[in-house]
C-alpha cells in the first residue's frame, strides 16, 4: 500500500510466528482400537500463522514487510519459509538449533475440523539468540513507518524486546497480555474480550459484552498505556476506545467459528497499515474489521488482498459518494494499480441500452464510475417534465448494478469539475457520438486520459421511452 504521495509503507512485524498446517481427508470406517473414525489423508495445505500470517496479509495489502522472528532448523521451520516465500514476505527469521518451530496442525474431515493439535517450544530463548534478536529489531524498526508486535507468549518478545520497542512513533501490539506492553508506550492494542476481563482482573462474563467494555473505557485506557485500545468481540465486531471519546463501534457479519482462523492478524495487519497511511483510527477500525470480514469467508488461514479490501470497503460504504470521498477512494484504487473507467448521463429511465453499455464500459477497466446530473441539470438538459425519477432514485437504481462500483452527483452541465477531481484513465460515453463531440475529451486527454464512445443501440434511449409512455391511452 503506497501513502497518500505514493511512498510504499515500510512495515516490521516482530513476534512469534508459526506454521499452520490443514490436513484434509474423507473418513469411511471406525478403527478397531476405538469407536473414532479412520480419516484418509488426502490433501495437506501449509500456511504461514501467528506474526507470520500478519505479515502475509501487510504483504497482501500492499506493505513492504520486514518479518523478525524466531524458528527452529526443523522441517516446520523450512515449510514455514517456503510459504511465506510463496506469498512474498522476506522473512527474517533468526534459526535457533534445538528449538522446535510452532506448529499447530488441524484434522479436516470430509470438511469438517475434527481435532487440533500443537507442537510448541516453552523453553525461554537462549541469551545469544536474544542478543541477536535485539540487533536486527535496534537495525529495522526505527526505520519502518509502522511496527506491528504479535506477542502470543512464544518466547520473542520477552522485556528486553518490549524495551527495544518503546517510544516508536508509530507501534501496534497484539498480546494475549497487554498488561506488560505498558510501559512501552504503544500506540495501539488489540486485545479480545476474554484478555480484557484478565487485565481488568475481574470476573466479567457479563451477557451484555458490549455494556461491560463501554462501561470500563477509561479504565482500559489506562491500564494499558496506549494511546487507543481496540477491544474485538468476534462475531459482534469491535470497539474502538480513546481517551475523551465514547467507544466507536465496528460491525462483523457472524462466520462460524471453525472460520475464524487468523481473522485476528488479518483485522491488525489492515488496522495498522490504514494508520501507517493516516488514516483515522474509525477509518483503520474499518478498514480491519472489512478485510477480517473477508478471510473468515475463506477457508483455512487465508489472507486479504488490498483489491478485496477496497471492494469490501466499497461494499460497507456503499457506493453512493460524495466527489471529495471519491476522489479519495479512487487515489487508494490507483495505488494497487487498477484502472478507473469514468461515465456519466441523466439515466432517468435506466433501460437495455444503459445496462449494455456500463457492462462493455466496466469490462474496460478495474473501477467504473458514473456520475448522474442533478435533477435542475436533468431540467437544463431535456426541459419541463424531466427527470421523471428524482437523482437519489436514479442513483440508488444505478448502485444496485453488478458492474457500477460508486455513483456520484453532479450538478454543472458538464463533468469537467468531477473529471479534474477524479483524473481517470478513461473516459466513455454510450450513444451515437463521435469522441469529437465531446466537450469533455480535450480534458480528459490533456490528463492523459483517453476517450472512447461505446456502441449504440437503436430504439434504446431514454426520451424516446418516455415519449412512447406519454403517447398510451391513460387508461391502457
Amino acid at each position: 500500500m503506497g501513502t497518500s504521495d505514493g511512498k510504499v509503507i515500510d512495515a516490521v512485524v516482530v513476534g512469534d510466528v508459526m506454521l499452520d498446517s490443514w490436513l484434509h481427508g474423507s473418513a469411511k470406517r471406525l478403527a478397531q482400537e476405538a469407536p473414532v473414525p479412520v480419516m484418509s489423508l488426502e490433501a495437506t495445505e501449509n500456511a504461514p500463522g501467528g506474526a507470520a500470517n500478519t505479515a502475509a496479509n501487510l504483504v497482501a495489502l500492499g506493505a513492504r514487510v520486514r518479518l523478525i522472528g524466531v524458528a527452529g532448523d526443523d522441517e516446520p521451520g523450512g515449510e514455514l519459509r517456503q510459504a511465506l516465500s510463496l506469498l512474498g514476505v522476506e522473512p527474517d527469521l533468526l534459526t535457533v538449533p534445538g528449538r522446535r518451530t510452532s506448529h499447530k496442525r488441524r484434522l479436516v474431515t470430509d470438511g469438517q475440523l475434527t481435532a487440533r493439535f500443537d507442537d510448541e517450544d516453552p523453553d525461554p530463548l537462549p541469551e545469544t539468540a536474544e542478543r541477536e534478536l535485539l540487533r536486527r529489531i535496534e537495525a529495522a524498526a526505527p526505520a519502518a513507518d509502522v511496527v506491528v508486535a504479535c506477542d502470543y507468549a512464544g518466547g520473542v518478545c520477552t522485556p528486553s524486546v518490549r524495551a527495544a520497542l518503546a517510544g516508536l512513533p508509530l507501534l501496534v501490539v497484539d498480546a494475549h497480555a497487554v498488561a506488560p506492553w505498558r510501559e512501552s508506550r504503544p500506540t495501539a492494542v488489540l486485545p479480545n474480550y476474554a484478555e480484557v476481563v484478565r487485565l481488568l482482573a475481574e470476573e466479567g462474563g457479563e451477557l451484555d459484552r458490549l455494556a461491560y467494555l463501554v462501561a470500563r473505557s477509561d479504565r482500559v485506557l489506562e491500564l494499558t498505556g496506549a494511546d487507543m485500545v481496540v477491544t474485538t468481540l468476534d462475531g459482534e465486531g469491535t470497539l474502538l476506545h480513546r481517551p475523551g471519546l465514547p467507544p466507536y463501534r465496528t460491525y462483523a457479519r457472524p462466520a462460524p467459528q471453525h472460520m475464524a482462523t487468523g481473522a485476528g492478524d488479518t483485522y491488525t495487519a489492515a488496522f495498522a497499515l490504514w494508520l501507517a497511511d493516516g488514516a483515522a483510527p474509525e477509518e483503520a477500525a474499518e478498514a480491519g474489521q472489512a478485510a477480517a470480514g473477508v478471510v473468515v469467508r475463506r477457508p483455512g488461514t487465508a489472507v486479504c488482498t488490498r483489491h478485496d479490501l477496497l471492494r469490501a470497503l466499497r461494499r460497507r460504504e456503499g457506493a453512493v459518494q460524495t466527489p471529495e470521498r471519491l476522489a479519495q477512494l479512487l487515489d487508494e484504487h490507483r495505488r494497487g494499480g487498477e484502472r478507473v473507467v469514468f461515465t456519466n448521463g441523466c439515466f432517468d429511465v435506466l433501460h437495455r441500452g444503459h445496462v449494455t453499455y456500463l457492462e462493455q464500459a466496466a469490462r474496460l477497466g478495474d473501477v467504473l464510475v458514473v456520475a448522474v446530473n442533478s435533477d435542475a441539470g436533468v431540467a437544463r438538459l431535456k426541459g419541463p417534465g424531466r427527470p421523471v425519477n428524482p437523482c437519489e432514485d436514479r442513483m440508488s437504481v444505478l448502485a444496485a448494478l453488478n458492474d457500477v462500483d460508486y455513483v456520484v452527483e453532479f450538478d454543472e452541465d458538464t463533468p469537467e469539475r468531477l473529471l479534474r477531481m477524479i483524473r481517470p484513465e478513461l473516459y466513455v460515453k454510450g450513444g451515437d457520438y463521435t469522441p469529437e463531440m465531446l466537450p469533455e475529451a480535450p480534458l480528459v486527454r490533456a490528463m492523459g486520459g483517453e476517450v472512447r464512445v461505446l456502441d449504440y443501440l437503436p430504439d434504446r434511449s431514454t426520451t424516446a421511452i418516455i415519449g412512447r409512455m406519454r403517447s398510451l391511452p391513460e387508461n391502457a
